[in-house]
């Protein structure tokens, strides 16, 4: 029988952030190996043990020197029902399980709560304990849940560890913003038990409901030239476009991501086509046609130079304007397609009149659906967004939430599309 390796290194209490757990799926005959570290955050662990007992896991505890200091062996003994490992040079339990045994047989890996000290150990491939090794030692997924000083958690060391965790395949749940233990305020707060265990049933039970189906994703900007060196674009950055790629792929679908010019790794499982131009990207995506499901959430520029030159524009030859020509509108182009998706969405990223735009331009487009996020207030480019979902029913709010959980929340509404539709 399998486990899951919690790791729990952290230093504050949390508030609920904006997740969409709202289903509670079996974790029966799953045994999960729960390592406590050190950080105040550490005494969640009593009540996380409690939520997976009650959920029918069978649960193992390595509890490291820092987390003794704020939880003690015999509590967590006695909830957990089993022995306390605390030693990486215990040589008789390691004769008789190892590290290695109890990494490998994991489900998954859960660091909750994860400070910027373990996450910098886990990028940089660092094992000198007990807790870290048993994590360097996994082949499982693994799911951080962070918990630091929000001025650590900016840190661009910590930024760059973050980074370099993703792009392992490392996922996170929180943290949270609110008031921390030393008194600031800010995003830091590790993510509340509940929210963890809805991510471990959410990990450990996979979304295939899109099995079968093909996704068309187009994400991040387009550059339209003026000359070699200089171009017509936008402030996109492309980070939803590639969690909605992702979270489709995570979902089961067959999924092509058509990109413009991006600084993001490739979604694991994703075909992708590399673009620049707005005719590039509409020659990708009709290629891909046909399709079950588009999803429009790159930011095409409308016009592009009429003329490009071949050399770089001076100034005492550039004109005082420069004529332009209207690009092909892919959203359109998609929706009224001979080989047009069962499903359709578009993206509006206004300033103002949110609402009632984004409900005008579905119209105009011909999609299903329009996203539609307000980016007056630096949404662009950020981790966060807060979008409203337009459909022939009206218009949905969502909170404010990071990219990836707006990502599966809309493929969990897709998913739900499709399957009514297939039915």
């Amino acid at each position: 029988m399998n486990y899951i390796i919690l790791s729990l290194f952290g230093d504050n209490p949390s508030k609920s952030c904006h997740l969409d757990w709202s289903f509670h799926l079996s974790l029966q005959g799953k045994r999960i190996l729960l390592i406590i570290g050190g950080g105040i955050a550490a005494y969640k662990t009593l009540e996380l043990i409690r939520r997976l007992r009650e959920r029918g896991t069978q649960v193992r505890v390595i509890l490291t020197e820092a987390g003794a200091q704020f939880v003690t062996p015999l509590s967590v003994a006695s909830l957990a029902e089993d022995k306390v490992y605390q030693n990486l040079f215990d040589l008789t339990r390691e004769s008789e399980m190892g590290h290695i045994a109890l990494s490998r047989a994991a489900d998954l890996v859960v660091v909750a709560p994860a400070t910027a000290d373990l996450m910098a150990k886990l990028a940089a491939g660092l094992a000198p304990d007990l807790a870290s090794t048993a994590l360097l030692a996994t082949d499982k997924p693994v799911l951080l849940a962070p918990a630091m000083n929000v001025r650590m958690w900016e840190h661009a060391a910590t930024v760059r560890n973050i980074a370099a965790l993703k792009a392992d395949g490392i996922r996170f749940v929180g943290p949270n913003e609110g008031e921390m233990a030393c008194g600031e305020f800010g995003k830091g707060r590790m993510a509340e038990p509940d929210e963890i265990v809805a991510a471990i049933e959410t990990l450990l039970h996979p979304d295939a409901r899109l099995k079968g189906f093909k996704a068309l994703v187009t994400a991040g900007p387009t550059q339209e030239p003026i000359d070699p060196v200089r171009y017509i674009a936008n402030r996109s950055s492309g980070k939803q476009g590639y969690a909605i790629a992702s979270a489709l792929a995570e979902a089961g679908a067959d999924t092509v991501l058509v990109s413009g010019p991006v600084d993001l790794r490739p979604p694991p499982r994703a075909k992708l086509i590399k673009v620049e131009t707005a005719r590039q990207m509409w020659a990708a995506c009709e290629s891909q046609l046909p399709a079950d499901i588009a999803v429009c959430a790159a930011a095409v520029a409308d016009w592009r130079p009429t003329l490009s030159a071949n050399s770089k524009l001076k100034k005492r030859d550039a004109a005082q304007t420069i004529a332009l020509t209207e690009n092909p509108d892919i959203l359109a182009g998609i929706a009224h397609h001979k080989s047009r998706p069962s499903l359709v969405i578009g993206f509006a990223a206004e300033t103002d009149d949110l609402i009632a735009n984004a409900t005008a331009k579905r119209a105009a487009k011909g999609c299903d659906w329009i996203v539609a996020n307000d980016v007056s207030s630096g949404i662009m480019g950020g981790e966060n967004n807060r979008v409203n979902l337009i459909t022939a029913s009206g218009a949905e709010a969502w909170p404010e939430m990071p990219k990836g959980e707006v990502a599966r929340k809309l493929v969990g509404k897709i998913a739900d599309a499709i399957g009514k539709r297939a039915a």
